[in-house]
């Protein structure tokens, strides 16, 4: 493999949630390059399974978009040192009123390396129960909670009711056990 070399960063942007820089690459020929990086603290996303095989998901307000997407609940790691776990306890809990009984990891993603360093964890809950929820932000405040069962969601994913990304991997890796 060919060696690459970080030789710097400079920010242009420090917002709420990310860092934009333009990093400095010096590539396998010594020449050097430049990118434009997201800095972003990660992500954690929760496919609550309830024991009839349905599955909560939230209709969310999405401004990149600017349209409600349907997906699995889900939050930024905004605690330093949080351990994914306890963000996904936490964001569970916030988002749509559940506590779970188990909580297993299924999986760590990168949403975009060719731009970000954005890493999202995955759980599956199960032995769920009701607690109370705390919506952070105007989006959380005004999201619905929907419970579709988990054999309607490989059809909603196919056309093209279901887009966004860490709820398809849940979905299919779930499906797929």
């Amino acid at each position: 493999m060919t060696s690459f070399r970080l030789q710097g960063e400079e920010a242009v942007y420090d917002g709420h949630v990310m860092r934009v820089v333009i990093g400095t690459f010096e590539g396998p020929d010594g020449d050097t390059f430049t990118r434009d990086i997201i800095r972003h603290p990660g992500a954690v996303a929760v496919l609550p399974l309830h024991e009839d095989g349905t599955v909560t998901l939230v209709r969310q307000y999405r401004a990149p978009l600017d349209e409600h997407m349907l997906e699995i609940p889900a939050g930024i790691r905004d605690v330093e040192g949080e351990p994914t776990e306890e963000t996904a306890v936490r964001e569970l809990a916030e988002e749509v009123g559940l506590e779970a009984e188990h909580l297993e990891h299924l999986v760590s993603f990168h949403n975009a390396p060719g731009m970000s360093d954005e890493v999202v964890d995955v759980y599956l809950a199960t032995g769920l129960r009701t607690v109370e929820s705390d919506a952070q932000g105007p989006e959380e405040e005004a999201m619905t909670i929907e419970r579709h069962h988990l054999d309607d969601l490989g059809a909603m994913i196919a056309d093209g009711r279901l887009t966004d990304a860490k709820t398809v991997i849940a979905v299919a890796l779930v499906r797929a056990r």
